[in-house]
């Protein structure tokens, strides 16, 4: 196999991970990677604002909002308003989501997360130099993207797109699942 190939393979596996963990994620909890990363930055943080969440988790409020939405029309959570601050709405969770949470297996950006952290300096910045090298050879460096690991597009400055989308972006026609109906 030439260095082209071993590039498109490496690069092929990464994007089937992530899409067999999405589907996986769907089927054993019924929730998105970006619903399942709120529903734990809700757990981690405890009382939490709509603003606070999204800086949390690298997303515009207005994806948080429309995320949460859903999770609410579901019953993961619950919202309310600040007694102390009219102004300041805060997000719970419910006991059906801090069980699914319980459940859910871990998300792939935190098994990545933690054997990227046990590499040498030097590893880490040549993996981070190389990908940034590898979605530029693609046209992708300008492509807005959030730290989840997803088949699904997110849009940072407003809603989820419906759409699914490869690990690069591109839209995938040959499945138009992406695991929650309810997005």
């Amino acid at each position: 196999m030439n260095s082209i190939e071993q590039v498109l393979v490496a690069l092929r596996r990464v994007i089937r991970a992530t899409d067999l963990h999405s589907k996986h994620l769907a089927k054993t909890t019924g929730l998105t990677a970006p619903q399942v990363l709120l529903l734990q930055a809700i757990r981690n943080k405890g009382e939490v604002t709509i603003g606070e969440l999204a800086n949390e988790v690298s997303l515009s409020q207005a994806t948080v909002t429309n995320i949460l939405d859903r999770l609410e029309k579901r019953g993961f959570v619950y919202r309310q308003r600040s007694q102390t601050d009219k102004r300041k709405v805060h997000a719970y969770l419910t006991e059906e989501a801090t069980e699914t949470l319980r459940d859910a297996p871990i998300p792939l950006q935190d098994q990545f997360a933690r054997q990227f952290g046990d590499l040498k300096d030097w590893e880490q910045s040549m993996i981070i130099a190389s990908l940034q090298r590898v979605a530029q050879m693609m046209d992708a460096q300008h492509i807005d993207a959030s730290p989840v690991l997803d088949i699904g597009v997110l849009d940072r400055q407003g809603a989820s797109m419906d759409k699914p989308a490869t690990a690069l972006g591109y839209s995938d026609t040959s499945d138009s699942s992406d695991g929650d109906k309810s997005n």
